[in-house]
């Protein structure tokens, strides 16, 4: 019965990892991984390793502030209407003295092009300086002309509202003091059913990216919007994976924008009290292979971080050490849960004995 015992504890299942058992290989005379305890006393050497994963932090514009009024741009409409009193007037009949001019386009150079007068520069001026200058342009040939104007947006006048939103669509911009948060809200809002969303901001071929509750929180990064910005509102998709003995096992996604290994280990569930080994928290990390070459950098591709958090040392390392999008987080089992295993296996086996004693006698 012993050596049926012995042969069966042998193959026990685990539920998980032993750290001894993850980190047996890197003892051998070819390692093919590198393992790198992480005290207290390393984490400011350890957070300068390059970043994976991403960039290591989301970069926006900063916020300013910008004139109330909104300035004519190539693509804007104008409408134009003429109001001359005079005799013989060229613009007006004696009948009706009103004139609108059809609609015309800003030109590329910031033009339009008007009967009697020719081309006139309004592209850069505000609604009521365009005006001006367009009643000045008639004053050689309508001296008594008054002009009436209006603007509508066109592309470079506008931003793109384009999912993630209540009402996608594109919205013109009322001033040059218009804020992100302000065309947010005209389009609805940000869609409650994203999960940790993230605003995109894409201008002139660049890309700046935010966590919303970032932008809620931080009036610096409330920034004002530019004619053809275009914002996207996405699910932060930033992960790592959760194994082992700890209260789940699943890949979790970024609550915020860093997080730490000790809020790695909350978001899992914590430890579990009766499996986790609390010394042997292991994080595994896939490095390219242009970070070999950073000083400070990794020896090798593929990196083990272990922390004890059994202790205060490995505790205050825990809560500074970043986890990076794409790591396993693995939570190694205690050696007494096997050693409890096998001593239960053994009272049972013993009692199945005892059983079979008293039936035979």
């Amino acid at each position: 019965m012993l050596l049926c015992l012995v042969a069966t504890a042998c193959t026990l299942p685990s539920g998980a990892a032993l750290q001894s058992d993850v980190l047996r290989p890197q003892g051998s005379e070819t390692p093919t991984f590198q393992v790198v305890e992480v005290t207290r006393a390393r984490v400011p050497e350890l957070v300068r390793w390059p970043v994976t994963g991403w960039s290591g932090r989301y970069h926006w514009p900063q916020a300013g502030r910008g004139p109330d009024s909104s300035v004519i741009r190539s693509g804007d409409r104008i409408d134009l209407s003429i109001w001359d009193s005079q005799e013989n007037s060229l613009l007006a009949t004696p009948d009706a003295r009103l004139t609108s001019v059809p609609t015309m386009t800003v030109t590329s150079s910031g033009a339009i092009f008007m009967p009697y007068v020719g081309e006139v520069v309004v592209g850069g001026m505000s609604t009521d300086e365009a005006r001006t200058h367009v009643q000045s342009a008639l004053a050689d040939i309508a001296p008594t002309a008054q002009v009436q104007l209006a603007v509508v947006p066109g592309r470079n006048n506008t931003v793109d509202m384009v999912s993630g939103v209540g009402a996608p669509g594109r919205y013109p911009l009322d001033s040059r003091n218009t804020r992100i948060l302000s065309v947010l809200a005209e389009a609805g809002g940000i869609d409650a059913d994203l999960r940790h969303p993230l605003v995109v901001l894409q201008r002139d071929g660049h890309r700046f990216e935010a966590r919303a509750e970032t932008l809620l929180r931080d009036p610096a990064r409330n920034v004002l919007l530019r004619g053809g910005d275009q914002v996207v509102v996405i699910e932060d998709d930033r992960s790592f994976n959760a194994l082992g003995a700890a209260g789940t096992q699943k890949v979790i996604h970024f609550e915020k924008e860093s997080m730490t290994a000790m809020e790695a280990v909350s978001a899992m569930g914590g430890l579990s009290a009766a499996r986790a080994d609390p010394k042997g928290l292991l994080i595994l990390r896939d490095f390219p292979a242009e970070a070999l070459r950073a000083q400070p950098g990794p020896q090798m591709a593929q990196v083990v971080f272990s922390l004890d958090l059994s202790a205060a040392d490995g505790l205050f390392a825990a809560r500074a050490f970043p986890i990076h999008p794409g790591d396993t987080v693995l939570a190694t089992e205690s050696p007494v849960t096997r050693v409890q295993t096998i001593l239960g296996l053994f009272g049972t086996v013993v009692g199945i004995g005892a059983t079979a004693n008293n039936l035979s006698d």
